[in-house]
């Protein structure tokens, strides 16, 4: 059967739908993956029995970061690092726990850490152009509508597209950042022996399954700028 023949057939509405539909189920399907396998894996106390946190500093020592806070933050799943403020934060989730799962988590926040402490590219480029993208993303939609309403001013269609662009280019950028982390966070656990060799698979596969998240939001979002380019050729 020839499929690009009948992608070539379809209408203009059968693909925007398809496209809408895909960019709908893509992030739930990943979101469900990950506290699955959080869940799943929560419930694997670690051999050695050290917390969240424990682990962390441990890793932070380690790699020579002596000014990391580590702090409390609550929410399941919010744990993230502030370069400004040199805080790495674990949420309910994770802070005090002593499973497989919390400790990847916390590892792998350790490695954005390390990342910003190496001056790791990706995560500098991330960093700079936050301001620009998350203006971006409040406003690109405004102005895509204001090209379609108003006739006199189409350019502004193409300033809105080029706008979500910088959106997409962000989570491009953040893709690889994420891996990276992931990476530092596995091979930290194995060489200083945080988790057993039993316990590096099930921490792998969290940290894969949140990678999947970051994954799932870079192709709905290459799906909305699919659907703007259609709506420009038609």
């Amino acid at each position: 059967m020839n499929y690009g023949y009948l992608l070539s057939g379809m209408s203009y509405h059968v693909k925007e739908l398809l496209l809408l539909l895909a960019m709908m189920i893509l992030p739930i399907i990943a979101e469900i993956l990950v506290k699955s396998t959080f869940n799943k894996y929560s419930r694997v106390r670690s051999l050695r029995g050290l917390r969240a946190e424990e682990a962390a500093e441990m890793i932070l020592r380690a790699n020579g970061l002596f000014d990391v806070r580590i702090e409390h933050v609550r929410g399941s799943l919010t744990d993230h690092y502030s370069p400004k403020e040199k805080v790495l934060r674990l949420s309910d989730s994770v802070y005090g726990q002593t499973s497989v799962a919390a400790i990847g988590v916390a590892a792998h926040e350790c490695g954005h850490a390390c990342q910003h402490d190496k001056n790791y590219l990706p995560i500098i480029i991330r960093q700079k152009i936050v301001p620009v993208v998350n203006i971006c993303s409040y406003t690109w939609y405004i102005v895509f509508l204001l090209g379609c309403l108003f006739t006199m001013l189409p350019f502004l269609i193409y300033v809105g597209i080029a706008m979500f662009s910088a959106v997409v280019v962000f989570q491009l950028v953040t893709l690889p950042t994420e891996l990276d982390a992931s990476r530092r966070a596995m091979k930290t656990l194995e060489r200083d022996c945080i988790l057993e060799t039993s316990e590096l698979r099930p921490a792998r596969k969290v940290l894969r399954a949140a990678a999947m998240t970051y994954v799932a939001s870079l192709a709905a979002s290459l799906m909305q700028l699919a659907r703007l380019l259609l709506r420009v050729r038609r």
